[in-house]
């Protein structure tokens, strides 16, 4: 009797116009190969974060997967970046 435990990122959209990344991470028990329960856990990469002096602070993404990194890098664009920034400045204004 084996039981086995996976853990994966599999779906992932990207939201927004800021390119936010909405991922669904399934956790998979198996016993002999037959699935017995499948879990989900949601979460929301944005690309950066403001500090002390309105500096945008990159998102760090170092232990995400290598598909979550290639699909930051593709739609995280400066021009992104700039409007988030410009955003996350006008929120803390009001």
């Amino acid at each position: 009797m084996a039981i086995t435990k996976t853990i994966l990122d599999d779906k992932i959209e990207i939201v927004t116009e800021f390119k936010h990344l909405q991922i669904r991470q399934a956790t998979i028990i198996k016993e002999d190969g037959t699935e017995l329960t499948r879990t989900f856990h949601r979460r929301v990469l944005h690309c950066g974060d403001l500090d002390g002096s309105n500096n945008l602070v990159d998102t760090d993404i170092l232990s995400e997967s290598t598909e979550i990194k290639a699909i930051a890098a593709a739609v995280w664009t400066q021009s992104v970046k700039d409007a988030w920034k410009a955003k996350l400045i006008s929120e803390k204004d009001t």
